[in-house]
């Protein structure tokens, strides 16, 4: 399979290697991405990926709680200057707290959801762009209905928001714990809850890699395998939330942090689940050669 240059530099976004390293990588895959990417890391040049994309759309990550119910959506625009006019957060709230009420299936359902000001979401939407001038587009959200407690947490206006749904009384105590945790979440991002949350196909995909690197570094085939489990130890530490170092405590974990808050209360203090957003995660924004713009601009002023 050919593969272009465009394809190198994507996947030396990717991986973070060199651009030589990528074509190589390329080259003895035929081109395939994904092989590439996996033999980058066996060669020890890329390092794990937690999530696989490019973070290049405009928009923001916004958060809505009332009572049991919360809400984490993400709402996208066409440019950054909008992304930060004050109306543009208010139409991502008021969109949230639809979602909260309403509690639709998926993005299609809400669009045809009724919303105060218009008819249905759909409607409302494309009024809001007629006003700011730019289109205006739900991309995800979440909705947690608990018989504990919610928190949440959004980072940089809107560049990442967390959703927690923690079990127990919502305590001032257990709250700050909660608290803590979304920060946790939005500095460490973690892929899952628990070692458990991890698919057999993605465990055993990590062991090859893994089992690879070590007999990249010339160990022996048997040792490579022993060595293996040390090192999906550390990916579990890393990726599963439970079993993180605690970043403002690295002396305990963050299941630590939960039983000793589960002591003090004198009940337990547990989370259930959680959501994660990075705005813009894996969309491309259309991009465009400067000199391309202006000619482009200057052609529509004669017409």
């Amino acid at each position: 399979m050919a593969f272009t240059a465009k394809d190198v530099m994507a996947l030396r976004e990717k991986t973070g290697a060199g651009v030589m390293d990528c074509k190589k990588a390329l080259t003895d895959t035929d081109g395939d991405m994904t092989k590439a990417a996996d033999l980058l890391r066996e060669r020890g040049i890329a390092k794990a990926e937690k999530k696989a994309s490019r973070i290049a759309a405009e928009g923001i990550v916004a958060s809505y709680i009332e009572g049991k119910t919360g809400v984490l959506i993400e709402v996208n625009c066409e440019s950054d200057f909008v992304a930060k006019n004050p109306r543009f957060t208010e139409i991502a709230n008021e969109i949230a707290q639809d979602v909260a009420k309403e509690n639709p299936a998926d993005v299609a359902a809400l669009l045809a959801c009724g919303i105060e000001g218009a008819v249905n979401v759909e409607e409302y939407l494309k009024a809001q762009t007629a006003v700011i001038g730019e289109k205006i587009a739900v991309r995800r959200f979440t909705v947690y209905k608990t018989e504990g407690f919610l928190a949440s947490y959004i980072h940089l206006g809107g560049k990442l928001g967390v959703l927690l749904d923690m079990k127990g009384a919502d305590t001032d105590a257990a709250k700050e714990t909660a608290h803590e945790i979304t920060l946790q979440i939005a500095f460490t991002k973690p892929a899952y809850l628990t070692e458990a949350e991890v698919s057999a196909e993605t465990l055993e995909k990590e062991k090859e890699v893994l089992k690879q690197q070590a007999i990249n570094e010339g160990k022996p085939e048997a040792i490579a395998e022993k060595m293996v489990m040390g090192r999906i130890k550390k990916f579990y530490e890393e990726n599963c939330l439970l079993k993180q170092a605690f970043i403002k405590d690295d002396k305990q974990t963050v299941a630590d942090l939960l039983a000793a808050a589960s002591k003090a209360a004198g009940s337990e203090v547990a989370i259930n689940r959680f959501a994660f957003y990075v705005m813009g995660e894996g969309l491309e924004k259309k991009s465009e050669d400067l000199q391309e713009e202006v000619a482009k601009q200057v052609a529509a002023m004669k017409k």
